[in-house]
Protein backbone atom coordinates (compact mmCIF):
# COMPACT_ATOMS: atom_id res chain seq x y z
CA UNK A 1 0.00 0.00 0.00
CA UNK A 2 1.33 3.36 -1.22
CA UNK A 3 1.42 6.28 1.31
CA UNK A 4 1.59 9.90 1.07
CA UNK A 5 1.93 12.36 3.81
CA UNK A 6 0.04 15.08 4.20
CA UNK A 7 1.67 17.07 6.98
CA UNK A 8 5.61 17.78 7.56
CA UNK A 9 7.53 20.80 8.31
CA UNK A 10 10.52 21.62 6.17
CA UNK A 11 13.05 23.28 8.76
CA UNK A 12 15.76 24.84 6.12
CA UNK A 13 18.24 27.26 7.07
CA UNK A 14 16.08 30.15 6.49
CA UNK A 15 13.54 29.27 8.84
CA UNK A 16 15.92 28.87 11.27
CA UNK A 17 17.14 32.55 10.45
CA UNK A 18 13.95 34.19 10.88
CA UNK A 19 12.60 31.94 13.68
CA UNK A 20 15.56 33.06 15.97
CA UNK A 21 16.14 37.02 14.83
CA UNK A 22 15.43 38.03 18.30
CA UNK A 23 17.97 35.72 20.02
CA UNK A 24 20.90 38.04 20.36
CA UNK A 25 23.04 35.25 22.19
CA UNK A 26 22.99 33.47 18.48
CA UNK A 27 25.70 34.76 16.04
CA UNK A 28 24.96 36.68 12.35
CA UNK A 29 26.58 34.24 10.61
CA UNK A 30 25.89 30.59 10.55
CA UNK A 31 23.04 31.63 12.39
CA UNK A 32 20.89 27.98 11.42
CA UNK A 33 23.67 25.68 12.60
CA UNK A 34 24.26 27.34 15.46
CA UNK A 35 20.54 26.91 16.29
CA UNK A 36 20.86 23.48 15.77
CA UNK A 37 23.47 22.81 17.48
CA UNK A 38 21.80 24.50 20.42
CA UNK A 39 18.93 21.40 19.60
CA UNK A 40 20.79 18.69 18.98
CA UNK A 41 19.35 18.63 15.40
CA UNK A 42 21.20 18.72 12.34
CA UNK A 43 21.93 21.30 9.85
CA UNK A 44 19.86 21.44 7.46
CA UNK A 45 22.61 22.74 4.63
CA UNK A 46 21.20 24.53 1.95
CA UNK A 47 17.69 24.05 0.43
CA UNK A 48 18.65 21.85 -2.51
CA UNK A 49 20.54 19.70 0.25
CA UNK A 50 17.97 19.61 2.74
CA UNK A 51 14.72 18.68 -0.24
CA UNK A 52 17.39 16.00 -1.57
CA UNK A 53 17.55 14.67 2.08
CA UNK A 54 13.90 14.50 2.59
CA UNK A 55 13.70 12.56 -0.61
CA UNK A 56 16.13 9.78 0.61
CA UNK A 57 14.21 9.82 4.05
CA UNK A 58 10.83 9.21 2.09
CA UNK A 59 12.78 6.08 -0.28
CA UNK A 60 13.57 4.59 2.81
CA UNK A 61 10.11 4.48 4.31
CA UNK A 62 8.36 3.75 1.41
CA UNK A 63 6.67 7.23 1.47
CA UNK A 64 5.62 8.03 -2.11
CA UNK A 65 5.15 11.87 -1.93
CA UNK A 66 4.83 14.70 1.22
CA UNK A 67 3.73 18.60 1.87
CA UNK A 68 6.38 19.76 3.19
CA UNK A 69 5.15 22.92 4.65
CA UNK A 70 7.16 26.10 4.81
CA UNK A 71 6.82 26.77 8.61
CA UNK A 72 7.21 30.78 8.98
CA UNK A 73 6.03 33.51 7.15
CA UNK A 74 8.74 34.62 4.95
CA UNK A 75 10.57 31.32 3.77
CA UNK A 76 7.75 30.14 1.08
CA UNK A 77 11.31 30.18 -1.57
CA UNK A 78 13.04 27.39 0.55
CA UNK A 79 10.09 24.97 0.00
CA UNK A 80 9.23 25.97 -3.54
CA UNK A 81 13.06 25.02 -4.48
CA UNK A 82 12.57 21.43 -3.08
CA UNK A 83 8.61 21.37 -4.98
CA UNK A 84 11.01 22.99 -8.28
CA UNK A 85 13.75 19.90 -7.91
CA UNK A 86 11.27 17.32 -7.09
CA UNK A 87 8.02 17.92 -8.34
CA UNK A 88 6.75 14.10 -7.81
CA UNK A 89 7.40 13.54 -4.29
CA UNK A 90 6.67 17.13 -2.67
CA UNK A 91 4.05 19.16 -2.30
CA UNK A 92 4.31 22.38 -1.26
CA UNK A 93 3.01 24.41 1.59
CA UNK A 94 3.62 27.97 3.54
CA UNK A 95 2.96 29.35 6.48
CA UNK A 96 0.81 32.84 5.94
CA UNK A 97 -0.24 35.49 8.29
CA UNK A 98 -3.03 37.29 6.06
CA UNK A 99 -2.84 40.63 8.13
CA UNK A 100 0.65 41.28 7.41
CA UNK A 101 1.27 44.81 5.31
CA UNK A 102 2.43 42.47 2.70
CA UNK A 103 0.35 39.90 2.52
CA UNK A 104 -1.45 40.37 -0.61
CA UNK A 105 1.52 40.15 -2.90
CA UNK A 106 3.19 37.53 -0.59
CA UNK A 107 0.28 35.37 -1.54
CA UNK A 108 -0.13 36.15 -4.93
CA UNK A 109 3.56 35.65 -5.45
CA UNK A 110 3.42 31.97 -3.52
CA UNK A 111 0.66 30.52 -5.08
CA UNK A 112 1.59 32.17 -8.37
CA UNK A 113 5.65 32.19 -9.74
CA UNK A 114 6.25 30.04 -6.87
CA UNK A 115 3.77 27.34 -7.50
CA UNK A 116 2.98 26.57 -4.13
CA UNK A 117 -0.49 24.65 -3.25
CA UNK A 118 -1.41 25.06 0.37
CA UNK A 119 -1.96 28.09 2.53
CA UNK A 120 -1.09 27.50 5.95
CA UNK A 121 -2.83 29.73 8.60
CA UNK A 122 -2.48 30.06 12.02
CA UNK A 123 -4.96 32.36 13.33
CA UNK A 124 -3.55 31.44 17.59
CA UNK A 125 -0.39 32.45 16.75
CA UNK A 126 -0.72 35.29 14.04
CA UNK A 127 -3.48 36.80 16.33
CA UNK A 128 -6.53 37.35 13.92
CA UNK A 129 -9.96 36.15 13.61
CA UNK A 130 -11.18 33.80 11.10
CA UNK A 131 -13.72 36.72 9.89
CA UNK A 132 -11.15 38.77 9.08
CA UNK A 133 -11.41 40.53 5.46
CA UNK A 134 -7.80 39.44 4.85
CA UNK A 135 -8.69 35.73 5.67
CA UNK A 136 -11.35 35.86 2.82
CA UNK A 137 -9.06 37.51 0.74
CA UNK A 138 -6.99 34.50 1.03
CA UNK A 139 -9.45 32.06 0.28
CA UNK A 140 -10.68 33.74 -2.59
CA UNK A 141 -6.98 33.46 -3.67
CA UNK A 142 -6.81 29.81 -3.32
CA UNK A 143 -9.63 29.28 -5.05
CA UNK A 144 -8.34 30.80 -7.97
CA UNK A 145 -5.04 28.59 -7.91
CA UNK A 146 -6.77 25.48 -7.23
CA UNK A 147 -5.21 25.66 -3.61
CA UNK A 148 -6.24 23.89 -0.38
CA UNK A 149 -6.03 26.51 2.64
CA UNK A 150 -5.15 24.54 6.22
CA UNK A 151 -6.40 25.94 9.39
CA UNK A 152 -4.52 25.32 12.83
CA UNK A 153 -7.07 25.00 15.50
CA UNK A 154 -7.21 24.24 19.40
CA UNK A 155 -4.10 23.92 21.03
CA UNK A 156 -1.10 24.98 19.85
CA UNK A 157 2.89 23.96 21.21
CA UNK A 158 5.49 24.59 19.21
CA UNK A 159 8.15 22.41 20.03
CA UNK A 160 10.95 24.31 18.54
CA UNK A 161 10.10 27.41 19.58
CA UNK A 162 10.10 25.82 23.77
CA UNK A 163 13.08 23.99 23.22
CA UNK A 164 15.44 27.69 22.49
CA UNK A 165 13.51 29.38 24.93
CA UNK A 166 11.53 31.57 22.35
CA UNK A 167 7.89 33.14 24.27
CA UNK A 168 4.52 31.65 22.65
CA UNK A 169 1.77 34.24 23.01
CA UNK A 170 -1.01 32.41 21.00
CA UNK A 171 -4.70 33.18 21.73
CA UNK A 172 -6.28 30.20 21.57
CA UNK A 173 -9.44 31.50 21.56
CA UNK A 174 -8.67 32.11 17.55
CA UNK A 175 -8.45 28.52 16.33
CA UNK A 176 -11.95 28.00 16.52
CA UNK A 177 -13.16 25.10 14.04
CA UNK A 178 -16.63 26.82 13.87
CA UNK A 179 -15.24 29.64 12.55
CA UNK A 180 -13.43 27.41 10.03
CA UNK A 181 -16.80 26.12 9.02
CA UNK A 182 -17.85 29.68 8.28
CA UNK A 183 -15.60 31.13 6.04
CA UNK A 184 -15.34 27.32 4.72
CA UNK A 185 -19.21 27.89 3.69
CA UNK A 186 -18.64 31.27 1.79
CA UNK A 187 -15.91 29.20 -0.72
CA UNK A 188 -17.04 25.34 -1.36
CA UNK A 189 -14.49 25.03 -3.82
CA UNK A 190 -11.13 25.74 -1.59
CA UNK A 191 -10.12 22.51 0.19
CA UNK A 192 -9.67 23.33 3.66
CA UNK A 193 -7.76 21.40 5.91
CA UNK A 194 -8.11 20.88 9.62
CA UNK A 195 -4.98 19.20 11.21
CA UNK A 196 -4.73 16.88 14.41
CA UNK A 197 -8.80 16.30 14.59
CA UNK A 198 -8.87 19.81 15.86
CA UNK A 199 -5.89 19.55 18.30
CA UNK A 200 -8.48 19.32 21.53
CA UNK A 201 -11.32 20.59 19.53
CA UNK A 202 -12.76 17.31 18.36
CA UNK A 203 -16.23 17.47 18.59
CA UNK A 204 -16.39 21.22 17.18
CA UNK A 205 -13.73 19.75 14.15
CA UNK A 206 -16.45 16.89 13.78
CA UNK A 207 -19.38 19.67 14.10
CA UNK A 208 -17.74 22.00 11.32
CA UNK A 209 -16.39 19.35 8.71
CA UNK A 210 -20.49 18.31 9.24
CA UNK A 211 -21.22 21.64 8.13
CA UNK A 212 -18.79 22.37 5.68
CA UNK A 213 -18.14 19.50 3.12
CA UNK A 214 -15.11 20.59 2.17
CA UNK A 215 -13.66 20.42 5.56
CA UNK A 216 -11.13 17.62 5.81
CA UNK A 217 -9.91 16.23 8.97
CA UNK A 218 -5.92 15.95 9.11
CA UNK A 219 -4.77 12.71 11.51
CA UNK A 220 -1.18 14.27 11.85
CA UNK A 221 1.20 14.06 14.70
CA UNK A 222 1.15 12.03 18.29
CA UNK A 223 -2.41 13.65 18.90
CA UNK A 224 -1.51 14.37 22.35
CA UNK A 225 -4.31 16.68 22.65
CA UNK A 226 -6.78 13.45 23.40
CA UNK A 227 -4.90 13.88 27.58
CA UNK A 228 -7.99 16.46 27.80
CA UNK A 229 -10.40 14.22 26.93
CA UNK A 230 -10.40 11.08 29.57
CA UNK A 231 -10.52 7.84 28.47
CA UNK A 232 -10.26 8.61 24.93
CA UNK A 233 -8.55 6.69 22.53
CA UNK A 234 -7.37 6.61 19.45
CA UNK A 235 -9.33 4.50 17.82
CA UNK A 236 -12.55 5.86 18.89
CA UNK A 237 -11.32 8.87 17.38
CA UNK A 238 -11.09 7.64 13.75
CA UNK A 239 -14.25 6.01 14.44
CA UNK A 240 -16.08 8.98 15.12
CA UNK A 241 -14.46 10.82 12.05
CA UNK A 242 -15.55 7.76 9.88
CA UNK A 243 -18.99 8.31 11.02
CA UNK A 244 -18.98 11.62 10.86
CA UNK A 245 -16.76 13.08 8.12
CA UNK A 246 -16.44 9.64 6.29
CA UNK A 247 -13.07 7.95 4.53
CA UNK A 248 -13.02 10.52 2.04
CA UNK A 249 -12.32 13.54 4.54
CA UNK A 250 -9.44 11.83 6.73
CA UNK A 251 -6.39 12.45 5.44
CA UNK A 252 -2.79 10.95 6.72
CA UNK A 253 0.35 12.90 8.22
CA UNK A 254 2.54 12.47 10.77
CA UNK A 255 4.12 16.62 11.72
CA UNK A 256 7.59 14.55 10.82
CA UNK A 257 9.79 18.04 10.48
CA UNK A 258 13.75 17.81 11.93
CA UNK A 259 16.42 15.07 11.37
CA UNK A 260 18.34 13.34 12.46
CA UNK A 261 14.58 12.07 13.35
CA UNK A 262 13.68 12.45 10.29
CA UNK A 263 10.17 10.70 9.23
CA UNK A 264 8.08 9.44 12.24
CA UNK A 265 7.09 6.26 11.66
CA UNK A 266 5.83 5.26 14.84
CA UNK A 267 3.13 7.81 13.73
CA UNK A 268 1.76 5.47 11.07
CA UNK A 269 1.99 2.06 12.72
CA UNK A 270 0.21 3.74 15.83
CA UNK A 271 -2.79 5.33 13.07
CA UNK A 272 -2.34 2.23 11.07
CA UNK A 273 -3.93 -0.39 14.40
CA UNK A 274 -6.28 2.69 15.71
CA UNK A 275 -7.77 2.11 12.15
CA UNK A 276 -7.90 -1.61 12.12
CA UNK A 277 -9.21 -1.02 15.89
CA UNK A 278 -11.99 1.14 14.47
CA UNK A 279 -13.21 -0.97 11.95
CA UNK A 280 -11.75 0.44 8.82
CA UNK A 281 -11.71 -1.90 5.62
CA UNK A 282 -8.44 -1.78 3.35
CA UNK A 283 -10.13 0.22 1.16
CA UNK A 284 -11.03 2.93 3.49
CA UNK A 285 -7.53 2.64 5.12
CA UNK A 286 -5.83 3.34 1.46
CA UNK A 287 -8.24 6.36 0.95
CA UNK A 288 -6.55 7.93 3.60
CA UNK A 289 -2.98 6.64 3.47
CA UNK A 290 -2.99 8.10 -0.07
CA UNK A 291 -5.91 8.35 -1.90
CA UNK A 292 -7.54 11.18 -0.66
CA UNK A 293 -3.74 13.21 -0.94
CA UNK A 294 -4.03 12.53 -4.73
CA UNK A 295 -7.61 13.34 -5.04
CA UNK A 296 -6.44 16.82 -3.59
CA UNK A 297 -3.65 17.49 -5.34
CA UNK A 298 -3.50 15.55 -8.20
CA UNK A 299 -1.80 11.65 -8.67
CA UNK A 300 1.09 11.69 -9.98
CA UNK A 301 1.56 9.16 -13.52
CA UNK A 302 4.40 6.54 -13.02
Amino acid sequence: MQICDAHCHFFSSRFFELLTKDLADLPAENRARAACERLQWDDPGSSDALAGRWVQELDRAGVSRAVLIASIPGDEESVATAVQLHPSRFVGFFMFNPTAADAAPRLERALGELRLRGVALFPAMHRYALDHEQVDMTFRAAATHGAAVFVHCGVLSVGVRKKLGLPSPFDLRLGDPLAVAAVAARHPRVPVIIPHFGAGLFAVALMAADQAPNIVLDSSSSNSWMRYHPRLTLDAVFRQALEVAGPDRIIFGTDSSFFPRGWNRPILETQRAALAAAGADDGMVDRILRGNFERLFGAIAH
